[in-house]
């Protein structure tokens, strides 16, 4: 799954990674949270564009989201069945902006159990480009809100060793199609896939990005994970990588 994630770089940078025509000037954001404003790239008459969005897929026939469930993530593999995503997954996506995601690795059960945040990013440094589908809604009162999810696979060998999910993550190659009405759904979905496991490190970071509350620039640095819930010598993280 995906439930935070981090924005770190100028705006100019992914602006000439996804060739959209905007200038927005957003400030870095390093612990987005469901139901904040998040920025997307969307595709208009074959055009790239940018757009903030509320995280969290609201369907156009919900006539009350009071009380519906959050949908912050959309599995790509019942995407195509769920009346919550199917008409977005056929007509409507869009690609998250990001750097990268936390994941917390679950240890132990019950009362003793710990959970430890890691940061998870492209090795080589580039945007992460997660897969996402969107929705425009409509209040009774006449008020519009557009809503998007992130679209989630099973992990690669590099992150199952925290957490079975992951973002899907598109190669550069396949942003074009992901964001082109013309391909079908099934043939969209087929490139929402775990992505190489080289594509990624791992670094432990600090407890306080728990808390949606903390948002600054440290939050992703890796730190020293504490020595009673370091991995064995099988699985040590050692300089970011998993070996």
């Amino acid at each position: 799954m995906c439930g935070r994630f981090f924005i770190g770089q100028p705006p100019e940078v992914y602006r000439a990674f996804y060739g959209y025509s905007e200038q927005p000037n957003f400030p870095g954001r390093f612990n987005v949270a469901p139901t904040q404003p998040v920025p997307v790239v969307i595709s208009e008459s074959g055009e790239r564009h940018f757009r903030l969005m509320r995280w969290g897929l609201w369907p156009t026939w919900l006539k009350d989201p009071s009380d519906f469930p959050t949908l912050f993530n959309a599995r790509i593999e019942t995407a195509a069945e769920k009346p919550a995503f199917r008409g977005a997954l056929r007509h409507r996506r869009c690609v998250f902006l990001a750097d990268g995601f936390y994941e917390w690795r679950r240890e132990g059960t019950g009362k003793a159990a710990t959970k430890t945040p890691f940061a998870v990013r492209r090795t080589d440094g580039a945007p992460m480009a997660f897969a996402g589908l969107w929705e425009p809604w409509m209040g009774a009162d006449g008020s519009e809100v557009d809503t998007a999810a992130i679209i989630t696979c099973s992990a690669n060998g590099t992150l199952s060793a925290i957490h079975e999910r992951m973002p899907a993550i598109l190669a550069p190659e396949a942003i074009g199609p992901w964001l082109d009405a013309a391909v079908d759904a099934p043939e969209a979905a087929r490139l929402c896939r775990p992505c190489p496991d080289e594509w990624l490190r791992l670094d432990p970071v600090s407890e306080r990005v728990n808390n949606a509350r903390n948002d600054d620039a440290g939050l992703p640095e890796p730190v020293a994970p504490p020595a009673s819930r370091r991995a064995p010598a099988k699985a040590a993280i050692v300089q970011g990588e998993l070996f």
